[in-house]
């Protein structure tokens, strides 16, 4: 088990409850995707597995750490080993493509290091390589202020996997893009994980696309789980019954 949710719960200071009492599961090497309507708990969930967010009860475990007890210096440790690709992509625009795919190690470095750029050649090879697999090599010099939104995406991609993370969180990444952009970064994405074996958790609005490229749905309604199963068993009749309420 590479990751346990149990009995999350999150409420923020203005009293609204993202979540209720979330528990789940998660193997290593799965691909699961959450959906929901907006405002269903998705992102709360997701930022809380990596301690962006702070849980108001529960717990959550990673590769049986409690990182609810975790010190800063313990929580460093454990974000090397989740990486995180974002809805706006998150890269610094006025760097290079290569220079953003190389943030993927700062976690690693000292501060002096990162505020100098300081990569070993190694490194550099690691992220062209990474590069190729996002057909991206042709771009690396390129400022990513350039690039189109589906480029950006493919950027935060190798850049996520240059921290060569264990498990992979993923919020929104294609809700910005066109549907044919959108199929072609979920491609890349799906590709990339099952061959590094990396465990990978999705926040998708697109209910066909977690059904296509997924071993697993989770669904949230009003911060509730009300479905957990493979992604074959997501029936038309539970698609009406997790987004009834959205107009």
């Amino acid at each position: 088990m590479l990751l346990s949710v149990k009995n999350i719960s999150k409420e923020y200071n203005n009293g609204i409850t993202a979540l209720k009492n979330v528990s789940f599961d998660v193997e290593k090497g799965e691909f699961i995707s959450i959906i929901g309507p907006s405002g269903s708990g998705k992102s709360t969930l997701l930022r809380s597995i990596n301690k962006m967010i702070d849980i108001s009860q529960g717990s959550i475990l990673f590769e049986n750490k409690n990182i609810e007890n975790l010190k800063k210096k313990e929580i460093e440790l454990v974000r090397r080993e989740i990486g995180m690709i974002f809805q706006n992509y998150n890269l610094v625009e006025r760097l290079t493509v290569i220079e953003n795919v190389l943030h993927g190690r700062l976690g690693y470095k000292s501060v002096i290091a990162g505020i100098l750029g300081i990569y070993s050649d190694e490194e550099k090879k690691e992220a062209f390589s990474f590069l190729e697999r996002v057909n991206m090599t042709k771009y690396a010099y390129q400022k990513c202020s350039e690039l189109s939104g589906g480029q950006k995406q493919r950027v935060g991609i190798a850049r996520a996997i240059m921290q060569k993370p264990k498990l992979l969180l993923c919020d929104e990444p294609i809700a910005s893009l066109d549907p044919k952009t959108a199929e072609n970064i979920m491609d890349y994405l799906k590709k990339i994980v099952t061959e590094l074996k990396i465990t990978c958790i999705v926040n998708l609005h697109q209910v066909d696309i977690a059904k296509k490229y997924s071993d697993r749905i989770i669904a949230l309604n009003k911060g509730e789980k009300i479905f957990d199963d493979k992604a074959e068993k997501l029936t038309e009749k539970m698609v009406e019954f997790i987004y009834k309420d959205e107009e």
